[in-house]
């Protein structure tokens, strides 16, 4: 019995995603916890693949034969777990893994859902993005508790953990493959009437994020008015 997965999605990640593995293993390295990590591989054009599997065997690489995008990455990952609890995270780790700690005992107390949040306690943005980006996920937030679901401060943080079974339930009906696909998970889960944790946590903005500001936020607005529509 495995008590938890971890689930990160890479495009592109030779360069960064070694360094997240490695602090992930140490991390796990003297816990109790049975673990498995679960890279992936969102169609990359590099040496992601060869690169994890040549320098950390431990770890189970999925592929999907093209980029479809992080939410079809994530999918595919949460659908493979066979943890107890799993999590996805970005494959930088903006949110150190040790946030791990908030989270579990949340799910624990009888959350089905405990999400990281950027939004609870500013102060615990260690290095903040750009201005204009700050600004844009604000706005876009704000588009989301107006048009899709509220209540729920930060939709976007990659660091978000579910119970097997609700993992399973959501991402099994979930249709998004851009960046919204977080939007449109906690829109199902609040359809489900699953109890949900926001949790403040630590967040360090990387500057080599892969997100366009203007065509990456114009796809997550179309998706946005998509979720409704698909979920009817």
């Amino acid at each position: 019995m495995i008590d938890l997965s971890i689930v990160i999605p890479a495009f592109n990640e030779e360069k960064r995603l070694p360094l997240s593995l490695r602090k992930i293993l140490d991390f796990f390295e003297k816990r109790k916890e049975t673990t498995e990590i679960i890279v992936v591989d969102d169609g990359s054009t590099d040496s992601t693949v060869e690169v994890i599997q040549n320098q950390f065997p431990q770890v189970r690489v999925l592929q999907l034969e093209k980029n479809y995008g992080k939410g079809a990455a994530i999918r595919l990952g949460m659908l493979s777990s066979k943890g107890n609890y799993i999590l996805f995270c970005d494959a930088d780790l903006s949110t150190p893994i040790y946030e791990i700690d908030k989270l579990i005992p949340k799910l624990n107390d009888g959350y089905d859902i405990a999400i990281g949040s950027r939004a609870i306690d500013p102060s615990l943005i260690k290095l903040h993005q750009p201005f204009y980006r700050e600004f844009m996920g604000k706005t876009f937030n704000k588009i989301v508790q107006l048009f899709t679901i509220s209540g729920i401060k930060d939709t976007q943080c990659g660091f978000k953990m579910f119970k097997k079974a609700v993992a399973y339930e959501l991402f099994s009906k979930s249709k998004i493959n851009g960046f919204s696909f977080d939007v449109e998970i906690l829109f199902l889960a609040r359809k489900s009437n699953y109890k949900i944790a926001e949790v403040p946590v630590e967040w360090y903005n990387d500057s080599k994020t892969k997100v366009n500001p203007i065509i990456d936020s114009t796809k997550m607005l179309i998706e946005i008015f998509q979720i409704r529509k698909i979920h009817k």
